[in-house]
């Protein structure tokens, strides 16, 4: 029987080893999308306990205690941090093949030193233990990206935002990590929602120009695409319900867009009609920009109404949605390829069944730029051992795996990115099984070269950071 989560976890053949540690392992990180707070980043904040650092906005671990029939006082209520602590521990042990479980513990052993495992008689030990170091100065949120072997992270920013935090950091030559901003214009997109029109007023204010049409709203979302480009920004983000292609003249989606500034609500097919025209544009400005797309789809969000009232969005009440008709995003792509301007695209879908029609749609529109249009990362549900081995196995199969551009956090914690060397375990024990089956030669040059690029290389080149390869 193999120690828990030894050094060689999750790598079950010589080679798979051999990948990992020679290659895989001390790669920096490149973290291309996430949800961390900037500005916690530039005040270098000191967390007061693992509460804190752990459970504060990690809705995957909520979700968890909630089906551990934790009371909901212990998650997201008034109850202390130390009781919130004991909740967790106490569910940690009902865990079993979940990866929060393998998550927490990585995540115990790299930053804490904790080789043992958490429960509810452990509780005590490893709160002590966690509170004690996060009292060092090595514990600092900047220390921890730095320890974490971190290159640069692109954070998810509104088009409205000031980005003060970001240019506070970049102007503060004490860190030498960047923290570039990332676009997602998603509330000027959701013309159904009853947000929607204080959304575009606030927008108008930022922008100068007076949002009164389709053309006006293009011209202040340009403007501010513009900001972010001069604090560094090259990366979109768009969360879909799925991508969507029903195309519009430029009467129709003026027409929509008036009913959506006055507070009316618009039919189904409005909505997407604009949508498709709000996405074809940003996607042409993108590409002449040099700004990666990346759409995020299949996810049905807010579904307990009841806890969306008492808590908000990003609680932990989403799911996945399994309606995505991907001859319509073949023909969003198309759309854009038959007047060259596609830009470099990412595609993540929740839906695992997606893979498949990922795969053969990205094939569809590559040119110029190896793995100009990606299949992202398994995402948020999937992001465990199978749902990994079966995005990465369904790439290998139907396109090129060697120019995949890896894994992301898409995380609010800064101890999350033990996630990279879950991911590079998994990476590296899949490489290792084919060529010790004789699926693959043992050509280390190439293997290296892969492993290499999957995990740090690729994402260099394909994003154009100021950072260097490793050789």
């Amino acid at each position: 029987m193999k120690a828990f989560m030894d050094k060689d976890f999750l790598l079950s053949t010589d080679m798979a080893k051999t990948l990992y540690h020679d290659f895989a392992e001390n790669m920096p990180i490149l973290d291309y999308h996430c949800h961390i707070n900037p500005q916690e980043i530039y005040e270098d904040r000191k967390f007061d306990n693992i509460t804190q650092v752990w459970l504060g906005g990690d809705h995957y671990k909520w979700r968890q205690m909630r089906s551990n029939g934790v009371d909901e006082k212990y998650v997201t209520g008034d109850s202390t941090d130390r009781e919130k602590f004991q909740a967790w521990a106490e569910t940690m042990p009902k865990l079993i093949g979940n990866p929060l479980y393998h998550w927490s513990h990585l995540e115990l052993r790299k930053y804490f030193g904790y080789e043992g495992y958490l429960n509810g008689d452990t509780a005590e030990e490893v709160w002590n233990l966690c509170n004690a170091k996060l009292q060092e100065d090595s514990m600092t949120v900047r220390n921890l990206i730095r320890q974490s072997g971190v290159t640069l992270i692109c954070t998810t920013d509104d088009p409205v935002d000031t980005l003060e935090w970001h240019k506070k950091i970049a102007e503060d030559d004490s860190f030498e990590v960047q923290v570039l901003p990332a676009w997602r214009p998603d509330k000027a997109l959701n013309v159904e929602k009853p947000t929607f029109a204080a959304y575009i007023d606030q927008l108008s204010k930022v922008s100068g120009i007076e949002i009164k049409d389709f053309a006006s709203l293009k011209a202040a979302l340009c403007n501010r695409m513009d900001f972010f480009a001069s604090m560094g920004c090259c990366v979109s983000d768009h969360a879909l319900e799925y991508v969507m292609y029903a195309p519009a003249t430029d009467a129709e989606v003026d027409a929509i867009l008036a009913k959506g500034l006055k507070g009316e609500a618009v039919s189904k097919e409005e909505e997407l009609k604009y949508k498709t025209a709000f996405m074809l544009f940003v996607a042409r400005q993108y590409c002449e920009r040099g700004w990666i797309l990346q759409m995020h789809y299949g996810c049905k969000r807010d579904n307990n109404a009841y806890m969306f009232e008492q808590l908000g969005p990003d609680t932990g009440f989403d799911c996945i949605n399994n309606y995505a008709p991907s001859a319509q995003m073949a023909d969003f792509l198309n759309a854009l390829s038959a007047t060259n301007e596609i830009p470099k695209t990412i595609l993540y879908s929740l839906n695992p069944c997606d893979n498949a029609a990922i795969g053969t749609i990205i094939g569809c529109f590559q040119e110029k730029f190896p793995g100009k249009i990606q299949q992202g990362s398994a995402w948020w549900f999937n992001d465990h051992k199978v749902g990994m081995i079966d995005q990465m196995t369904s790439l290998a199969n139907l396109g090129c795996l060697g120019n995949f551009v890896g894994m992301l956090t898409d995380s609010r914690s800064f101890l999350s990115y033990t996630r990279h060397e879950y991911f590079r375990r998994i990476l590296c024990n899949l490489l290792g099984g084919w060529v010790e089956n004789g699926e693959y030669p043992a050509d280390m040059k190439a293997l290296e070269n892969i492993v290499k690029g999957i995990c740090y290389n690729n994402s260099v080149k394909y994003f154009g950071f100021k950072l260097d390869e490793v050789k």
